[in-house]
């Protein structure tokens, strides 16, 4: 039997219509409410949020490097000072093609061979948005042409803006350091935005790095609209950079240059000190890099050329440079001796060295009866052997460290090595053996175990001639140094030594040519190779293997002002390297145009100043590594 279906009416239909009508209306009530509950929220709460959105596509905010401060000398003379400056960098992730980027700036740029293949490389090392220097110091006219470019070059960024400068090149590099750009371990550590900024650098080495904090300053900003492609419609406005602080040293920057070019091209370093303050008038190591180079981005063969060079000019050998300090040492031993109650009128006989045992050590002539005056003026080795084995060398070595060597010193933006100063407490901790007499006796002139830095001979030496603790520091400072625990009486047989070595012994030839004002110091020779080697280090031997020459002074006798050491690595001995650059700058202090035409007739056979010789080296490096020159640069020539 069919069962009948439900009945469907009018009534039914209408019920069904308007139930779902008002299920649909609901809906869209609903979400038109939400829709217009989240337009509220948009345009109202976050209303800043998206204007600020809105504002960054047509408007860009870029910070300004900070000018550096300026480091000045101690009459206000500038040696690191900041110039006006086209430049352009590369931000590797913008840049989409990178060869065809560089191909494009090669040509626009003028760029040599050498400058594409280091631009290639610095490329593939660099990370982000760390910026790449390309080229400083450009023409307004090549910066032009780039900036037109600018829609078709992606991550090529052009800057007018300041760059470091050091007036006087290679002859503040080891003393200033240098500025560069930010490497991927430095943001790493540090994420400040300006750190990527294109032409912002910060010290590397030296004061440059050590005062970095005062030199740095504070960045500005600058606000400009531009176009979706990013082209520059109108500058909007900018904030001005806050430069770094200035920063006042106590160099002289007038000897500072002066020292530099007189070394020549000699290796080596000299220290000049301030006897009254203990302030550091000139600090210089030659040969070295010029910072205006590795602040620019030195080229990989610049570079080459200075990390192959056996003078080595990459170390800055007034601190780092470790030395047997010769017979500069015995004005000091001489003052050791009279803190034991030796006699300074007692007299030893040299008949041309000293017999110890079965051996028998050489002096460097006879001279008969010498006492300690004349033992320092004609640097009689028999003396000083006496002493040292009479009284044994571990008092010798209290007083060496009170004057100043094996001495660690407290000196901003210095790198040091601080040598050694032997006892026998020293030997027994390292070699496991006892001191013996003849450690003494190498030790007493400056041989066997003891090395020490230039900078702490010419601290040795500035003590002696003032009689004060003086400490080495290249900020100026109003400390008054205390008083070596020493008698006048034992300082004045020492400073009377030295006086005769000028005046009369064996640097009689690097008297100053002054009137009325007179030199003391004390010359050395330092062995670099032993007697066993079977060759002394004289003129017959291959540069590297020649002895040291080292010179202490100071000046004027009667009163110091100036106290200096000189090293010239394989100079061949004191008075004859060493002795004659002191005197020259010396009298730089007291006559500086006499010193300069004395410089300037030495500079004309040396092939010119110093960055004159540093391209005619480099010319004849790229030579050389192109195979246009000879194999093997010539030999360093004395200066």
């Amino acid at each position: 039997m069919k069962r009948p279906g439900k009945l469907i009416t009018r009534n039914s239909l209408n019920v069904t219509f308007n139930r779902r009508t008002a299920l649909i209306g609901g809906a869209q009530a609903l979400l038109g409410t939400i829709l217009a509950t989240r337009m509220a929220y948009i345009s109202v709460v976050e209303n800043e949020r998206y204007k600020m959105l809105s504002e960054s596509n047509r408007v860009n905010l870029t910070l300004i490097p900070p000018r550096r401060g300026w480091v000045i000398d101690r009459h206000g003379k500038p040696l690191a000072n900041n110039k006006a400056d086209f430049r352009v960098d590369l931000i590797p992730q913008r840049v989409r093609d990178v060869d065809a980027t560089i191909g494009q700036l090669r040509d626009i740029l003028d760029m040599s061979p050498d400058q594409v293949e280091d631009l290639h490389t610095a490329m593939k090392d660099a990370r982000g948005l760390q910026p790449v220097p390309v080229a400083s110091g450009l023409s307004y006219e090549k910066f032009a042409a780039l900036s037109v470019r600018l829609p078709d070059l992606p991550g090529v960024a052009p800057q007018r803006g300041f760059s470091r400068q050091y007036p006087t090149g290679a002859a503040v590099g080891h003393l200033l350091g240098y500025v560069g750009i930010v490497n991927a371990e430095e943001y790493e550590k540090n994420r400040n935005p300006l750190l990527i900024t294109p032409g912002f650098k910060i010290g590397k080495d030296g004061l440059e790095q050590y005062f970095e904090p005062q030199l740095q300053g504070k960045p500005g900003a600058r606000k400009v609209e531009v176009t979706a492609r990013g082209k520059i419609v109108r500058e909007l406005g900018v904030q001005e950079d806050i430069p770094g602080k200035p920063l006042k040293l106590t160099i002289d920057g007038g000897l500072q240059e002066y020292v530099a070019r007189r070394l020549g091209r000699e290796s080596g370093a000299a220290v000049v000190i301030d006897c009254q303050t203990g302030g550091i008038l000139a600090f210089c190591s030659m040969p070295c890099f010029d910072p205006n180079s590795f602040s620019d981005g030195i080229g990989r063969l610049e570079y080459a050329m200075l990390s192959q060079d056996e003078r080595v000019p990459l170390l800055n050998k007034a601190t780092r440079g470790l030395y047997p300090p010769g017979s500069t040492l015995k004005p000091m031993a001489a003052i050791a001796a009279l803190q034991n109650g030796v006699d300074p009128d007692e007299t030893v006989n040299c008949p041309g060295g000293y017999r110890l045992g079965n051996r028998f050590y050489q002096c460097l002539g006879r001279h008969g009866a010498v006492n300690m005056t004349r033992a320092i003026e004609k640097s009689c080795n028999t003396y000083f052997y006496a002493q040292a084995h009479r009284l044994g060398y571990d008092k010798i070595a209290m007083v060496a460290r009170e004057l100043g060597l094996g001495e660690d010193f407290d000196l901003a933006g210095a790198n040091q090595r601080y040598g050694t100063i032997p006892d026998s407490e020293w030997k027994l901790s390292k070699y496991k053996q006892a001191w013996t007499a003849s450690d003494s006796l190498n030790a007493v002139i400056g041989q066997g175990y003891v090395i020490v830095n230039p900078l702490q001979l010419a601290v040795m030496t500035a003590r002696i001639a003032s009689g004060r603790r003086l400490y080495p520091h290249f900020i100026p400072n109003d400390k008054v140094a205390p008083t070596l625990p020493y008698p006048p009486e034992h300082l004045a047989i020492a400073q009377l030594g030295m006086a005769q070595v000028v005046s009369q012994g064996t640097a009689a030839r690097s008297k100053l040519p002054l009137e009325g004002i007179a030199m003391a110091g004390k010359t050395g020779t330092a062995q670099v190779r032993g007697f066993g080697s079977g060759s002394r280090g004289g003129a017959g031997v291959p540069w590297k293997y020649r002895d040291h020459g080292l010179f202490i002074c100071f000046a004027p006798v009667e009163k110091p002002l100036y106290a200096a050491a000189v090293v010239i690595e394989h100079g061949l001995g004191g008075s004859r390297a060493a002795a004659p650059v002191a005197k020259d700058f010396m009298t730089y202090m007291f006559d500086p145009q006499k010193a300069m035409d004395s410089l300037l007739a030495l500079e004309a056979g040396w092939g010119g100043n110093i960055s004159e010789r540093m391209a005619s080296e480099f010319a004849a490096f790229r030579a050389r590594s192109e195979g246009r020159g000879p194999a093997t640069p010539p030999e360093a020539t004395a200066g």
